[in-house]
């Protein structure tokens, strides 16, 4: 809301806002800009107006998205759903996120996955091999091999800290 509320007052005409991005019909006065950053930055926003930056947050959200907020079954094929989404050759995305932010989409999207298999190995809700399945892993000793990589443990260690800090908050 406060976006659209900053743009509203500035006069800029804007198209599309999504979350983290806002595309304008036009460009902004270097007056207006100062002002959108000014106000937007008081509530711990940044505006990005250099392209391979608004790339590099598009491919993220992206990822994010695609990884933690779908029902769907888990995509097969990243490489694919990344250029049809962002309507950009992959191997275009590939190499500029890498430029910018030192590691590989690849790498990105592992580790968010990681973050998820977290997220559900704490839930209680889905064993390893169901973990591995919703998130397209081949195994869920591949999965497993994965997880210990990232994060140095095992994931039925991790599920069983995450008990113990349960226990011991309930204990408060």
């Amino acid at each position: 809301m406060l976006v659209r509320e900053t743009l509203v007052s500035l006069n800029i005409k804007y198209f599309s806002i999504e979350l983290g991005l806002v595309e304008t019909d036009q460009d902004i006065s270097e007056e207006q800009q100062v002002k959108l950053t000014e106000i937007l930055k008081k509530s711990g926003l940044i505006v990005l107006d250099d392209k391979r930056s608004i790339l590099i947050e598009k491919i993220k959200t992206a990822v994010v998205e695609m990884v933690h907020y779908t029902d769907q079954p888990a995509i097969q094929n990243f490489s694919d759903y990344l250029s049809e989404k962002l309507g950009y050759d992959y191997t275009y995305l590939a190499n500029t996120f890498s430029e910018v932010k030192g590691i590989t989409i690849q790498h990105f999207i592992i580790l968010h996955k990681i973050e998820k298999v977290k997220e559900l190995l704490l839930y209680d809700e889905l064993n390893l091999t169901e973990i591995s399945h919703k998130l397209n892993y081949s195994s869920a000793a591949h999965l497993s091999a994965q997880f210990k990589k990232i994060t140095g443990l095992t994931p039925s260690f991790y599920k069983e800290l995450g008990q113990k800090r349960k226990v011991n908050l309930e204990d408060l």
